[in-house]
């Protein structure tokens, strides 16, 4: 007991620290997300807690920090509110329970609150809640045509924007926690970047001169509402706790675009990246997200659940393995792992989730120190296009290929970067365009496709040796690449492309590969065939690939195909063409196409980390699993990292591995991993 005694105190002193120094307090390692989203209807809410079983969970699943619950959806409270109200079957102060059982173990406490769903609010004040243009919600829509004895849909909660008096109500429940809570975080949820038409806001508006037919106008107004409520709401946390870390969760889900377009995670102390992989976005959605996010230099927690399919699933479990390989795969990315649990009603703690939890938190305890916080590098740069399928194909392309890249949107310095990828979506300005024209001037190369290259105007951003025919003729095409691109996997006949190029006549540049179009596009009165209509044998006047200079031209939105079709040819191809210019990747690491890797600095201690990921998700049913961790042998990993490298080792572990030098480059060998293992590079 002493020694827990004092392990807490110097736990406590390392807070005191960063509170003098003026730095945000870094949260652990290995969190829980403890959701508690429990109805009125349930009774004895609590009633089975215990401060020593709810330790014992924490001990078994190797926890050193959580987000607890201070009010969830159905907009009860579980802690002693005059604010808000406290869940009617509660009869003692939970969160003060959790807190200081926590504590006692030098665990840090996050306090979870919920903002856009609140059920309790939504029906006492139907003014808050957040109406489309046309005066509704989807939700309520569904709502109305469900029965008395019909199943509700999971997630269907009406969304209230912070505004119009609720967030006022919020800023006062949350100063009643500051007061009275030792917290070390809040962690706020569903925030929604959606513009706001109710009665209450419209009315607001008008008062404000905005032009409610002037969709801009609105949606800036409704962007401005959340940006007020946030620093108000951050300025008021910090008077009372001034270094604790503060989330707003939906705001870094890059797929809702207003997030991006309007800078709505700036106000985030940390970035957390809530991902769900088995049945919301897989496996390779966090990782492009975690390097976008990188470049601000706050703390990246990455999120997924302990369920079989996502949150709310009481009795579902994921297999441990599959926790192992996702806690594994956030660390190789440097990002603190947080895994989703959900309370029983009870407040009895499921011992057999935490030793699930467990078996990946004991692995992410040998890897942290040698991700957490490392700082992403490679000299391959791509530019998100705020479109998911575009900006996903690349990321899938690239990720398949095991070619390491960071993306470049928010990183000011591209002076390490020798290829930027601009994908088929990407909409270019006069400001990135100067930028990437100075990464030109100074050698770099660029790798563009699709409408990315034309102005408005159908002018070019750039000069890429051809000019600007016009939009496609017909509904698809056919590839014919020539000798200046070789892979063993690419065939010499013309290969089918699912969306046609656009049509480029090449003066002035090396065309690497060239078109036949279809006799004509598939419609009622003309079509060949099941599918597609075959191919012309000439080649057309336009072309498919071509390079000038330093940047190399692809007419088709490969991504966007790849990205809905999966055809590995495309993903062969772009690679092929990737090489062609960028010769010197910062690390080549033989693998197949379900092997990840990233590569983390951490300058601070003289080394690099090279990290190897390996597992293949499969579809069952409505779920994507992660079940086979098999062994991979014998991967030959080349390091370009001009430095004088004096150790490679493996974590964990710590096998010294044989380092072999060839034409300036180091060459070592992994001869057995399973999952993950990390390479630990010393200079």
């Amino acid at each position: 007991m002493k020694t827990n005694k004092v392990s807490v105190l110097i736990f406590f002193i390392f807070l005191l620290i960063f509170n003098v120094n003026g730095q945000i307090i870094k949260e652990g390692t290995r969190q829980i997300h403890l959701d508690f989203h429990t109805s009125g209807l349930i009774k004895n809410i609590g009633e089975d807690f215990s401060k020593a079983q709810f330790q014992e969970a924490l001990k078994i699943g190797n926890v050193n920090s959580i987000n607890l619950f201070a009010k969830g959806h159905h907009g009860y409270s579980y802690y002693n509110t005059k604010v808000g109200t406290r869940h009617p079957h509660l009869k003692f102060d939970l969160l003060k329970e959790q807190i200081e059982a926590c504590h006692e173990l030098g665990i840090t406490t996050q306090i979870y609150f919920t903002v856009g769903w609140s059920q309790k609010d939504a029906d006492e004040h139907p003014e808050w809640i957040l109406k489309n243009k046309n005066g509704t919600t989807d939700k309520l829509e569904t709502l109305k045509k469900l029965g008395p004895n019909d199943k509700l849909p999971n997630f269907t909660w009406r969304l209230l924007a912070p505004s119009n008096g609720y967030d006022e109500l919020i800023l006062k429940q949350v100063e009643e926690i500051c007061k009275n809570y030792q917290i070390d975080g809040f962690w706020f949820d569903i925030l929604q970047a959606y513009p706001n038409y109710s009665d209450s806001n419209k009315a607001l508006m008008k008062k404000d001169g905005v032009d409610l037919n002037n969709d801009k106008q609105v949606l800036d107004y409704s962007m401005n509402q959340m940006k007020s409520f946030m620093e108000r709401c951050n300025k008021l946390i910090h008077s009372y706790k001034p270094n604790i870390p503060i989330y707003y969760n939906g705001i870094t889900n890059i797929k809702r675009t207003n997030n991006l377009r309007y800078n709505l995670f700036d106000f985030n102390t940390k970035q957390d990246l809530e991902d769900l992989p088995t049945t919301w976005d897989g496996y390779d959605i966090f990782p492009f997200r975690s390097k976008f996010f990188a470049a601000d230099g706050k703390q990246i927690v990455a999120m997924s659940g302990k369920f079989h399919s996502a949150w709310g699933e009481f009795g579902g479990f994921k297999h441990k393995d599959a926790l192992l390989y996702e806690a594994a795969s956030m660390v190789a990315f440097g990002a603190n792992v947080n895994i989703g649990d959900q309370l029983h009603p009870s407040g009895k703690m499921d011992l057999e989730t935490y030793r699930n939890i467990g078996h990946a938190f004991d692995y992410v305890e040998k890897i942290e120190e040698y991700g957490v916080g490392g700082k992403h590098i490679s000299n391959v740069g791509y530019y998100y296009p705020f479109n998911v399928r575009s900006g996903e194909g690349i990321a899938r392309m690239l990720l398949e290929n095991q070619i390491n890249f960071n993306v470049i949107n928010r990183m000011e310095d591209w002076s390490d970067l020798e290829t930027i990828i601009i994908p088929s979506a990407t909409q270019l300005n006069n400001k990135i365009v100067s930028k990437l024209n100075t990464f030109l001037d100074r050698g770099g190369k660029l790798l563009i496709m699709g409408k990315s290259v034309l102005k408005n105007n159908n002018n070019l951003w750039f000069d890429i040796g051809a000019k600007y025919i016009g939009q496609p003729k017909y509904d698809i095409d056919y590839t014919v690449i020539n000798q200046k691109i070789k892979g063993n996997d690419l065939v010499e006949s013309p290969f089918l492309n699912y969306n046609a190029a656009l049509r480029f006549q090449v003066e002035d540049a090396e065309i690497l590969a060239s078109i036949k179009e279809p006799y004509f596009s598939r419609t009622p009165s003309s079509f060949s065939s099941h599918q597609n209509t075959p191919y012309k044998l000439v080649d057309s006047e336009h072309s498919a690939i071509f390079r000038k200079g330093n940047i190399i031209y692809i007419a088709h939105n490969l991504d966007v195909m790849y990205f809905s079709s999966g055809a590995r040819i495309h993903r062969d191809l772009f690679k092929e063409v990737l090489d062609i210019f960028h010769k010197n990747p910062l690390i080549k690491v033989d693998l197949q196409s379900s092997g990840r890797i990233n590569l983390l600095h951490q300058p601070e201690k003289s080394r690099y980390v090279l990290h190897l990921l390996y597992a293949t998700p499969i579809q069952r049913g409505r779920a994507q699993v992660i079940e086979d961790l098999v062994p991979i042998y014998d991967t030959d990993v080349q390091i370009n990292l001009n430095r004088n490298i004096k150790k490679v080792f493996t974590v964990p572990g710590n096998k010294k591995l044989k380092v072999k030098k060839f034409n300036g480059k180091t060459f070592v060998r992994v001869p057995k991993f399973k999952a993950h293992v990390a390479l630990v590079i010393e200079y």
